[in-house]
């Protein structure tokens, strides 16, 4: 008797555990008529992607209840962030995000514990009247919802520039800045070390062994740490700018690798994210005068690159 309890526990749980994960699945499916396969497809076509907007980086709650993208119109400009809500099986329409609806607003992006919601925004600091150009702030959410803006300060204000911040499980941030002095085009991607929860200096990652290419930036970092994707300019590059994926290996960084034909085109691939399950790879794919959000498999696609890799 105590066995045929057990096992009915046993099966009630896995069915809760099952529907669970199949409503983590549907979540995203809803907002597509294709589940991606290892062809990037337009991710929530006429709905986040639209043929009036430039439309990218986006980011999931853990949950994949929530969701937040950068909205710019067809001149590039004007960035705000729009967010959506996953209620009774629904998706929200893209609303305007509260602390986007005054000011400029771009590249947001949700912590993987999903209590911080880092973005960039041209609000005025602390004790300012006056906007002085694209500063780092972030949001903590709590019981009640999420709460207001705060600015990252020192070493972060000091920068010139500080773009698309990643942050891993034990909060070390990944971000693209540049050095005071040095042309755009030498932008790369800088790292910051979580002290219990202070961060006192910024590194920029090693150089690469070859081809370091130009404009590269706006990583995405795994929650783990064991890879990280951001987009780059180069000539070997198959278009106006590639995403590249670099692999953690026993606390060194190896070279990069270009995530291929599948993904990169001749259009401008970038701003990369991934889905906190780790399926689904999402970046911007941008021409003259559009821009959409696509998806695709990423196991699979990972899969085939490691493959790849060993084989050589």
């Amino acid at each position: 008797m105590k066995q045929v309890k057990t096992l009915s526990i046993f099966l009630t749980l896995l069915s809760v555990f099952t529907s669970c994960q199949e409503n983590k699945k549907s979540s995203l499916t809803i907002l597509s008529d294709q589940i991606p396969t290892v062809t990037p497809t337009i991710f929530g076509e006429g709905i986040i992607s639209t043929d009036n907007y430039l439309e990218g980086s986006i980011t999931f709650s853990p949950e994949m209840s929530e969701l937040f993208f950068t909205r710019r119109n067809l001149e590039g400009k004007s960035a705000k962030i729009y967010t959506m809500k996953l209620i009774d099986g629904k998706w929200s329409k893209p609303e305007l995000a509260l602390f986007s609806k005054e000011y400029l607003s771009a590249d947001p992006r949700i912590n993987p514990k999903g209590d911080l919601l880092y973005f960039r925004s041209t609000r005025p600091l602390k004790d300012a009247t006056e906007s002085s150009g694209y500063h780092q702030w972030y949001i903590k959410k709590n019981a009640g919802g999420w709460g207001q803006p705060i600015p990252l300060e020192k070493p972060f204000v000091d920068r010139i520039i500080i773009s698309c911040i990643t942050s891993s499980e034990n909060g070390n941030l990944y971000f693209t800045s540049l050095e005071k002095g040095a042309k755009p085009k030498d932008m790369g991607i800088y790292y910051s070390i979580n002290q219990k929860g202070h961060y006192a200096t910024i590194e920029r990652m090693g150089k690469e062994k070859k081809n370091s290419g130009t404009w590269t930036g706006n990583p995405y970092i795994a929650p783990d740490e064991s890879y990280m994707i951001y987009n780059s300019v180069r000539t070997s590059g198959f278009g106006q700018a590639d995403l590249y994926i670099r692999f953690n290996k026993n606390g060194s960084w190896t070279e990069s690798y270009n995530l291929g034909p599948k993904v990169n085109t001749k259009e401008g691939d970038a701003i990369a994210t991934v889905s906190p399950d780790g399926k689904y790879l999402f970046f911007s794919r941008s021409g003259v005068n559009n821009g959409d959000i696509y998806w695709i498999d990423f196991i699979q696609l990972k899969k085939e690159l490691l493959d790849n890799i060993n084989s050589n």
